[in-house]
């Protein structure tokens, strides 16, 4: 049987084409467009886009430390491990194998394979295999789906997940993460759920034995307790978590308004100056205290020879201030810079009600319209209505926003009232962070 270093050199090449998914763009325009602050939900199941890299990813989790960092930080650039499965791992002596299985009215059979633990999460690895004559997804790609883990003292719902179809699609094998599972655990009890065909759902609950001398404690785990002072608040980093899964830093808000910040900003985490790739990040509100949280999650340390831990936050929304009026006199395609940020005034016409005026702006500039208005004859006017965003593409590789602003005045605008706008501002500060490795 081949080895696990030869099943990466071998997969290296297929896997390095994955890219980032198309719809991006569109997932944070929308999310521009929603312009209230409001706070998100603390548990929400994130499912992954590319899903078999992330279940490759979580596969990894199954080294002991000084193999995991280095495939993690030499090799692991890419989901590198598409074919491989919880077996080839336990074969070489990794994670802990249930080998736990129902089986259904229908004939299909739901297996949990393995299961890895750390500070930072439960990874399982799982299979659904259906008779042969049907496939996985014949009534839709959610028909199955991973609900909970319980325990004692385990209450945990899953993170992220993803997985992979046999060819005829009768067989799939999936990954599981879920939030971290109390060591005090004896048996773990994991809810399968399915949707039938009669439109009712049907659950699934499969117990094992869990092992919790197998899990894998933290390498690193540090009281951050650092700040870094933005436009409209602070942000706060309280604590890292690294393990041989992944690293976790987590932190809260407090902002001058309520609930969380329009946007999310960028951490970039740096070890022994080499940063570290991050796969995202989730709400983790401080349920007790009602304060709005974040959780940083990062691939695994790139060395087991940490010296210095950094975190950087490169941006994060940033607020101008508006002081003086701005001309309506002379509307053209030509900028206004304000602060470092600029506006384009690019009409200014008459209507049946009064007048419009067109704004254009960066992608993630947004306007203050609470009090947005016109002077026109010497009379302050406040904005009517405002239309949705439409794309200006000036022809040069650069794409503009705008949106029309009407006023119901007779008298032509003179001048534009503004209070300010939000903006992705660059931040570049950096906290250090003291810490000890923990073997």
């Amino acid at each position: 049987m081949k080895t696990i270093e030869e099943r990466l050199q071998e997969h290296k090449q297929i896997m390095s084409t994955v890219k980032a998914p198309s719809e991006l763009e569109g997932r944070l325009r929308s999310a521009l467009e929603n312009v209230p602050v409001k706070q998100r939900n603390k548990n929400r199941a994130v499912t992954w886009i590319a899903s078999s890299a992330a279940a490759l990813l979580l596969m990894v989790g199954a080294y002991q430390y000084p193999a995991f960092a280095y495939y993690g930080g030499k090799l692991f650039n890419t989901a590198e491990l598409s074919s491989l499965n919880f077996d080839e791992l336990a074969e070489q002596g990794y994670g802990q194998t249930v080998n736990q299985s129902k089986t259904l009215d229908d004939g299909t059979v739901i297996t949990i394979n393995g299961v890895i633990a750390d500070d930072n999460g439960l990874l399982m690895y799982y299979t659904i295999d259906r008779p042969a004559g049907s496939i996985y997804d014949d009534n839709g790609s959610f028909r199955y789906n991973v609900n909970k883990i319980q325990g004692f003292l385990t209450d945990s719902v899953p993170k992220e997940g993803g997985g992979n179809h046999s060819k005829d699609e009768t067989h799939y094998e999936g990954v599981q993460k879920f939030y971290p599972v109390s060591p005090f655990s004896r048996t773990l009890t994991v809810t399968f759920s399915e949707w039938l065909d009669n439109g009712e759902r049907a659950s699934y609950p499969i117990s094992f034995n869990f092992e919790a001398n197998r899990a894998m404690k933290s390498l690193l785990k540090q009281d951050i307790s650092k700040s870094v002072s933005v436009d409209q608040g602070t942000v706060y980093y309280d604590s890292i978590t690294a393990s041989p899964t992944s690293t976790i830093v987590k932190g809260h808000y407090k902002m001058d308004y309520e609930g969380y910040p329009r946007f999310d900003g960028t951490t970039k985490l740096y070890v022994n100056g080499t940063e570290v790739k991050s796969w995202g990040m989730r709400s983790d509100s401080f349920a007790e205290k009602g304060i709005p949280g974040f959780e940083l999650e990062f691939d695994v340390l790139p060395t087991d020879k940490v010296e210095t831990v950094e975190l950087v936050l490169k941006d994060f929304p940033g607020y101008q201030k508006v002081d003086k009026a701005i001309s309506l006199a002379s509307p053209s395609d030509q900028s206004i810079k304000i602060g470092n940020e600029m506006l384009w005034i690019r009409s200014v016409t008459k209507t049946d009600a009064g007048y419009d005026v067109v704004i254009a702006r960066k992608q993630f500039t947004v306007l203050d319209t609470e009090n947005l208005s016109v002077q026109a004859g010497g009379i302050v006017v406040p904005v009517s209505s405002i239309s949705s965003s439409r794309p200006w593409d000036l022809k040069n590789g650069n794409i503009l926003w705008e949106q029309t602003y009407s006023f119901n005045t007779k008298e032509k605008p003179e001048f534009l009232l503004l209070d300010g706008f939000h903006y992705i501002k660059t931040y570049d500060k950096k906290v250090s962070i003291p810490v000890g490795v923990k073997k």
